[in-house]
């Protein structure tokens, strides 16, 4: 994703002010959305094969979020127009330096620490002491870490791989057979590897609460349940996140076990025991993963608990408020939808069993 000497990616290091205009409003009078443009480098060739140095526009603009309009209209203050948002000529004032080019990783890890002091300052004199940053036990943190991060948040949300592929190009579908290439690919730096580790330990983290929620005596529902029950007895429970580089390939076969493997969908209220060839939400040849965000009822890799059944019913509280201020026509689907999810939670106490019953 970032090379070890430099690590902002090409696409970011490319990024001059002025990238992300403000929006024109919509027909309606509702504000349009942010849009940054950027020139992207890798697999840029020209007629006769030969790399673009220079890159090209990308096709398709990023959409930008508010935090990230606000860090770019900071940086926009700082560099004159058109000109690097990280230009080292306007942000290096150690070094001063006079040449031309962005800020060099070394610069950018010294100000990732002079900002955790800074916050740390800012939380004490605020009185909120639980707020500070605490010391790293593996030293800086440093931007190279920051995809983890990252890819900890995209693992944890069902269809957040549709998210990532919008906003950094991949075109993916959710972890899929993976039949891209170039930025992004299986390679052992490449964001794949990473979204599989963080999506083994996500699946660890769901077996996990499994086994919590059957041990303090909550019923498990679904054609799936009896499987799930044998995942989660055989999946071992990761403990703290310092993981090895041999832990990708590990993930990698972890996430392939067929059958075995447990999603959390909170957005469906419900636990994927995935088998391939039981999926409704019709995943790629070889995806080793649900499409989350296409979850379809009836589905042979459901499983629901008590708990799944109680905030089934705590939504569709929310909707039956919603649809009392909401016009007629919203407000009867919204009601629809309530009773639907109702239904669903009464499906699950009909049907749910302890898990001893069960084995």
């Amino acid at each position: 994703m970032h090379s070890r000497n430099n690590p902002l990616p090409p696409v970011v290091q490319g990024l001059r002010s002025g990238c992300c205009p403000d929006p024109e409003p919509r027909r309606d009078g509702t504000p349009g959305r942010h849009l940054i443009r950027s020139r992207h480098y890798k697999n840029v060739t020209n007629d006769d094969g030969h790399h673009v140095s220079a890159g090209e526009d990308r096709k398709v603009p990023w959409v930008a979020i508010a935090p990230v309009v606000h860090a770019i209209r900071v940086l926009e203050r700082i560099v004159p127009d058109g000109e690097l948002l990280f230009s080292s000529a306007h942000h290096d004032f150690i070094n001063h330096r006079g040449h031309y080019g962005v800020l060099k990783g070394k610069n950018l890890k010294q100000r990732i620490e002079d900002f955790v002091a800074w916050a740390n300052r800012e939380a004490l004199v605020q009185g909120l002491p639980e707020q500070t940053i605490p010391a790293d036990p593996l030293g800086a943190i440093g931007l190279a870490r920051f995809r983890r991060t990252l890819a900890w948040h995209v693992a944890r949300r069902p269809g957040g791989l549709v998210a990532l592929a919008i906003q950094y190009g991949h075109m993916r579908s959710v972890l899929d057979a993976r039949t891209s290439s170039g930025y992004g690919t299986r390679s052992r730096h490449g964001i794949h590897g990473v979204l599989d580790v963080e999506t083994a330990l996500a699946a660890a983290d769901t077996a996990a609460r499994l086994r919590e929620r059957i041990a303090s005596g909550e019923k498990i529902s679904g054609p799936a349940a009896r499987r799930a029950l044998t995942a989660a007895a055989q999946t071992p429970r990761f403990e703290g996140r310092i993981v090895p580089k041999t832990f990708t390939k590990n993930s990698t076969a972890f996430l392939a076990r067929d059958g075995v493997v447990l999603y959390d969908n909170p957005d469906a209220f419900l636990i994927c025991a995935f088998i391939h060839d039981n999926a409704l939400c019709e995943p790629e040849l070889g995806a080793t993963a649900p499409r989350q965000y296409d979850c379809q009822p009836g589905c042979g890799n459901t499983v629901r608990t008590d708990t799944h059944a109680r905030l089934l019913r705590e939504r569709a509280g929310e909707l039956d408020q919603l649809a009392a201020s909401a016009p007629a026509p919203v407000g009867r689907r919204l009601t629809a939808n309530a009773a639907r999810l109702r239904d669903t939670a009464d499906i699950h106490d009909a049907t749910a069993q302890s898990a001893n019953a069960i084995s």
